[in-house]
């Protein structure tokens, strides 16, 4: 049991985190912080925080977790903002997407505070962002992924919190390297944003792309699903571990262009065999109740 959450960002995810905490019985009290005050006056109406700080400091005083749900371009700038109120009793985590930049910028900011900090990746979310969407059960069941900070003495005790921390949420929690952690998301999520992405750009360049768009079945729409995401956090993400997307993307191009031969020499055999090994591997790594 936690006595106070200082939320840093009561967007979906922090909002989410916070119903959750409450929904769980892990915290007695939340105080929140956004930039925008629609956003906290909002949280407040809602239960998602108990009272508004008028800034990331006095969130994170008096509290014994504090959650950074912003963007990764800001993990730096917030951590400095509260480093002289972090203690050796204190947790703090961030949700972000990339690891590595933000285990850097937490170096840089937080100097012999930074064993409190532990960084944290859920594998959840929504296309729709903001407090309105804030959901009490969005973490239950979903991937945590832990990135330890290699070296960082003392942070045996923060990190174990952490794990039972998200554990208590309903959390499968895994832990690796940070760089092992945005190579591996380059791949599963990074990657698959940016094609969501293009494709839309693709259409909508045609001619005629309203037109198709028109006629658009459940496929493009489970396809492009992603697409609909908040633009400022993937512009942020992808820029982040951009040199893993990019090479992904050779990747991707060498995938792409072996279809294309293949539909170029008109060879059914080996566009058929290609298609059933990618229905076969997606058949195996995600069962019907998750497809």
């Amino acid at each position: 049991m936690f006595e106070q959450l200082g939320l840093i960002g009561c967007g979906l995810m922090g909002g989410s985190f916070a119903l959750a905490m409450k929904k769980a019985g892990l915290v007695q009290r939340v105080v929140g912080y956004s930039p925008s005050s629609t956003t906290t006056e909002q949280a407040l109406q809602m239960g998602v925080i108990d009272s508004i700080a008028p800034s990331a400091l006095l969130a994170a005083a008096g509290s014994d977790l504090v959650l950074l749900a912003v963007p990764v371009a800001a993990t730096e700038a917030t951590l400095k903002s509260i480093k002289h109120l972090i203690t050796p009793d204190m947790l703090v985590m961030d949700v972000g997407s990339t690891k590595t930049d933000v285990v850097q910028a937490a170096r840089r900011a937080l100097g012999k505070e930074l064993a409190s900090f532990v960084p944290a990746h859920p594998i959840t979310g929504k296309e729709l962002a903001g407090v309105a969407y804030a959901d009490a059960d969005l973490y239950q069941g979903a991937k945590v992924v832990l990135t330890p900070l290699e070296g960082e003495e003392g942070q045996a005790v923060p990190l174990e919190r952490a794990q039972q921390l998200w554990t208590a949420l309903g959390c499968q929690v895994h832990r690796m390297s940070a760089q092992a952690h945005d190579t591996a998301f380059a791949a599963v999520s990074h990657l698959p944003h940016l094609l969501a992405f293009a494709m839309m750009h693709s259409l909508t360049s045609q001619a005629h792309g309203a037109d198709y768009l028109h006629m658009a079945g459940p496929g493009l729409r489970d396809f492009t699903r992603i697409a609909g995401s908040d633009p400022k956090i993937w512009r942020d993400i992808l820029l982040a571990n951009r040199q893993e997307v990019i090479g992904q993307l050779q990747h991707y191009r060498q995938a792409l262009q072996a279809f294309e031969t293949a539909l170029q020499a008109g060879n059914d055999e080996q566009l058929e065999t290609m298609i059933e090994h990618a229905s076969a591997a997606r058949s195996q790594f995600f069962s019907p109740s998750t497809a």
